[in-house]
């Protein structure tokens, strides 16, 4: 009896252990820049050469990885509200937040497609972890640059990366690594998912 209950014991303390360890964890991104102009990314940094660019809130119990599904409703009605690519949408969110809707940058960026809060005040979002709510506003946002360029992507995407004031400066895309990175990203994943883009 005595035996069993110091099984027991020992059971329930393992038990409580692991429960209050299980903790979802903050999945924080860093990026450095190489010597060649290359953009690299880590969830480890390796070297003082990292710094941070992305950060998850700590309470985050979301997916981290997109399923292919778990937004897919929201995309499709964005698409059709904004008439924007839904791969478009998806690549946008993929670049920005690794579809992961607790992302906030480290610049306060917040939610699946990485809204600011100017931005989110312009657009009434009064929820930008809301996967609805950002996705439209996001979709609202990246139509409206869309349309700015005359349905040139790139330059929209640099928009909705470095902003316009960026754009305008330098009277086209911004020579930032991070803009051009991100640009490259996300025309790669469109054309290769839609066979529509050129």
């Amino acid at each position: 009896m005595k035996k069993n209950i110091y099984l027991l014991s020992i059971f329930f303390s393992f038990y409580l252990i692991n429960f209050v360890n299980l903790k979802p964890a903050a999945a924080n991104i860093y990026m450095r820049v190489g010597k060649n102009g290359t953009v690299y990314f880590s969830n480890v940094p390796v070297s003082n050469n990292y710094r941070l660019y992305m950060r998850t809130r700590h309470n985050s119990n979301n997916l981290k990885q997109y399923n292919g599904v778990l937004y897919k409703k929201i995309i499709l009605k964005a698409s059709s509200k904004y008439r924007v690519s839904p791969k478009l949408i998806e690549a946008v969110i993929k670049a920005e937040s690794g579809f992961n809707r607790d992302a906030v940058s480290n610049k306060g960026a917040e939610g699946l497609m990485q809204l600011m809060p100017q931005t989110q005040r312009q657009l009434n979002i009064s929820r930008p972890f809301n996967p609805a709510q950002n996705i439209y506003g996001g979709t609202e946002y990246l139509k409206s640059l869309i349309v700015k360029y005359s349905g040139n992507l790139p330059m929209a995407l640099a928009a909705y990366n470095a902003g316009s004031n960026a754009v305008k400066k330098y009277g086209g895309i911004p020579p930032y690594n991070e803009t051009r990175g991100y640009i490259n990203e996300v025309m790669n994943y469109y054309k290769k998912n839609n066979k529509n883009a050129k």
